[in-house]
């Protein structure tokens, strides 16, 4: 026997299907939130908190064993890294209060002090796994090669927006001061042999070229270059191409140049889906060598899971998509070269570190943005994060979605404690 039909219920029927669907009414809330004016810089400020505390207690757990054993104190390198954060944290506020002029004008003596610091690593820097790139004054240590990747990015955006006016598409002309200043940059940095940040200053650089307009062929001449001049710096110096004979061979290597990235995959494995729990890693135990920099990725993986790996994999995702934002929706050519070049130098380098850590990639030395132990690292990061938030703000909108916004947390509670006005 069938259900009769009539006029309600096809009438009911036809407001079903009339009536949106869960799925649509989400996809709608998600379209109208990116859409806000002020959605990249929630983005970028909110993205960028959650690593950095996912970074302080990573650092506190991948680094206790070693630092009991070497320095008599489970803390020592976290309170340093804590040290580096309470500096960057004021660093990345005053970024996002500068103009774009004061970025403009940043990257030339942040230029020739990066060149500077290169040539004194030369002299007077450590060697240290094969690479000369550090400076030590007493207890602290600097590595001048972190700070010229932000002087590449401001200086190479100011270059390319000074010559875009009007000539966009002469790419010829844009590489005559562009190229001489990566080279000398590369050419310091490789005299280090840092391979790593060598490839990090090359994806920036590639990636203001391709924001510019460059032509495909000359991606394919400067990669075909580069793919040369990678082989032979490999072949040049035996750790390398150990480091790749670990890489292609990780297991039949595992007590040789394959341990590092063994023990880090028996790590990521241990995990599972939601990982032992934090401060539970058994690999930080003397077994991943440079768990608290290079590899704080796997006790990540041992200790978070698979969910915490992905959720970090996320949050890098999601402040790319932030930046790229900015630099498309920003009209300033300056702002979308250096939101660019921002995006490719953090999460390239991002996904550098964390290739390496799994076995896709070789491993290059090269921390993990925001989680990684180091403050010459971390502070140059933060300084191109608070940019990122200046930038935010001259979005369409943005600006009247602050002013609406009215103060502060931090305003009001001055303001209630008659600090101001």
């Amino acid at each position: 026997m069938t259900a009769a039909t009539g006029p309600a219920t096809e009438a009911a029927t036809e407001g079903e299907r009339r009536r949106p669907s869960w799925s649509r009414i989400q996809l709608a809330l998600l379209r109208e939130l990116l859409s806000r004016p002020l959605t990249s810089y929630y983005l970028v400020l909110g993205c960028s908190a959650l690593l950095l505390a996912l970074g302080l207690m990573m650092v506190l757990s991948a680094s206790s064993i070693e630092a009991l054993q070497i320095k008599g104190d489970p803390f020592y390198w976290f309170l340093k890294q804590s040290l580096s954060v309470a500096l960057g944290i004021p660093l990345m506020y005053a970024c996002s209060k500068f103009p774009q002029r004061f970025f403009r004008l940043a990257g030339y003596p942040l230029l020739a002090l990066s060149i500077i610091g290169l040539v004194m690593v030369i002299f007077i820097g450590s060697t240290e796994l094969g690479a000369q790139r550090w400076i030590y004054i007493g207890s602290l240590t600097i590595q001048p090669s972190e700070p010229a990747k932000l002087a590449l990015v401001l200086w190479g955006a100011d270059i390319l927006a000074r010559h875009a006016r009007g000539r966009l598409m002469e790419w010829r002309n844009l590489l005559i001061p562009l190229m001489p200043g990566v080279a000398i940059l590369a050419v310091l940095v490789m005299w280090g042999r840092d391979l790593g940040t060598t490839l990090v200053l090359m994806m920036i650089f590639l990636a203001l070229l391709w924001v510019v307009g460059a032509p495909v062929r000359l991606f394919a001449g400067l990669l075909g270059v580069l793919a040369l001049a990678t082989v032979f710096m490999i072949i040049s110096e035996g750790y390398r191409s150990e480091r790749i004979t670990g890489w292609l061979n990780t297991w039949e290597n595992a007590q040789g140049s394959g341990y590092q990235a063994a023990q880090g995959q028996i790590a990521m494995g241990s995990g599972g889906w939601f990982g032992l729990g934090l401060g539970s890693s058994r690999q930080k135990w003397d077994w991943v060598p440079h768990a608290e920099s290079d590899f704080i990725f796997s006790i990540l993986g041992e200790e978070l899971g698979l969910m915490g790996t992905l959720v970090v994999i996320a949050l890098f995702g999601l402040l790319g998509y932030a930046g790229l934002r900015i630099a498309a929706r920003v009209n300033d050519p300056f702002v979308r070269f250096a939101s660019a070049a921002s995006v490719a130098w953090i999460v390239g380098q991002a996904i550098v570190n964390i290739g390496a850590v799994i076995g896709v990639l070789p491993i290059t030395g090269i921390p993990l943005p925001l989680v990684s132990y180091g403050g010459s690292a971390l502070l140059p990061t933060l300084a191109a994060l608070g940019m990122l938030l200046s930038f935010a703000k001259r979005e369409p909108g943005a600006a009247e979605a602050l002013a609406a916004r009215g103060p502060g947390p931090a305003a009001r509670a001055l303001s209630w404690l008659g600090l101001r006005a």
